[in-house]
């Protein structure tokens, strides 16, 4: 009679091959992963007695092996248990084998660490892991899982390494939320601008919906972002005249009637064929939605907006006195910049179909 080879603990609870464990979403797994494999509770506690070869990550949620978890590790295990349905639905509802993180997704620098910011430590050194749950779900932060509650509805995630991620303006939001030095504060949000992860206007929105933007450290930072997303916008700017062969205007200059007053700045002028590009970088009023500061509608709720009563007063005196003026927001620029040269390049084009432009001296801004 042959003697049957004892199978180990972690074979016994796994009737399947083990070379999936390799992949880390197998390597955590929550209890009710675990029951769908058909590992009884008794089973999952005796593999995470001391000097064994599982771990209690956090509540419900195990790592499959006796070493410190990684930072994806982490990530995976802070998911699943703030992903893990209510007590309430858990009778009702069965808990698939591939049962995960539901609604939950990640926020704050550990999501800005996804989205690939560099100023932030990366998910292994991070102490802390956001997680964003619906507003009703009744779960408590524990251990290193920080559980925030949308106040409205969650935004939609998107995927990264893996696993659902909140959106940039929602991830900063959040890590603003648990940061008090104004310093930090300014670096996050200007890589946000600086590096195309986002736009201002959009930046400053979330943090006005957070009711962030009158905290001390958020103030200074806001006036910086803005800075920042003025100089990209311009860059783009540049750019896109480069890169799309049109003609040389004059930059960033002020516009006057011959011993008159000031007609203000523009951005680009082309004084010989009178068109001048004017970028929108105005911090955008609480609550006002992105379509309505977009160029090429003049609609009656702007009149309430004293920025935007102020630049569609300047354009009209400078449209009365025979220029075009062409608006440009960041966000088109770098979003449709092949779209917005023929824009700019359609109106220098109908110079020619125009009356004569009053003339204007022109002076640098």
């Amino acid at each position: 009679m042959t003697q049957n080879t004892p199978l180990s603990p972690l074979s016994a609870c796994f009737p399947r091959p083990l070379h999936h464990l390799q992949d880390v979403t197998h390597r955590v797994l929550s209890a009710a992963q675990l029951r769908a494999r058909g590992v009884s509770a008794a089973q999952t506690s005796a593999q995470c007695l001391p000097g064994g070869p599982w771990q209690h990550l956090l509540p419900g949620v195990y790592l499959l092996h006796p070493g410190p978890p990684s930072g994806q590790e982490r990530l995976h295990g802070a998911l699943l248990y703030a992903g893990r349905p209510p007590v309430s639905s858990r009778r009702t509802v069965p808990e698939a084998a591939d049962a995960g993180f539901g609604e939950a997704m990640v926020t704050g620098q550990a999501a800005l660490a996804l989205h690939g910011f560099a100023t932030v430590p990366d998910l292994g050194a991070l102490h802390r892991v956001d997680v964003l749950v619906p507003r009703t779900r009744r779960l408590r932060s524990t251990r290193y899982v920080e559980v925030v509650r949308a106040t409205a509805a969650l935004p939609v995630p998107v995927r990264l390494a893996g696993v659902p991620v909140a959106p940039v303006e929602r991830a900063l939001a959040d890590a603003v939320a648990g940061l008090g030095d104004a310093e930090d504060v300014s670096r996050l949000l200007t890589e946000a601008v600086r590096a195309g992860h986002s736009e201002p206007a959009a930046v400053v929105r979330e943090l006005s919906a957070a009711k962030l933007l009158g905290r001390p450290a958020v103030v200074g930072a806001v006036e910086a972002l803005l800075a920042a997303g003025r100089a990209v916008a311009e860059e783009r700017l540049y750019a896109m005249v480069r890169e799309h062969g049109l003609p040389e205007p004059l930059w960033n200059v002020e516009l006057r009637l011959p011993g008159g007053p000031e007609l203000g700045g523009v951005d680009a002028y082309w004084p010989d064929l009178a068109v001048a590009v004017e970028l929108d970088t105005r911090a955008p009023r609480s609550g006002a939605p992105e379509e309505g500061r977009r160029g090429g509608n003049r609609g009656a709720g702007r009149a309430e907006d004293p920025q935007w009563s102020a630049y569609a007063a300047r354009r009209d005196r400078l449209e009365r006195l025979g220029v075009t003026v062409v608006h440009l927001t960041p966000r088109k620029l770098r979003e449709a910049m092949d779209q917005q040269a023929t824009v700019v390049r359609t109106a220098l084009m109908a110079a020619d179909d125009r009356e004569p432009a009053a003339y204007l001296v022109v002076l640098p801004r």
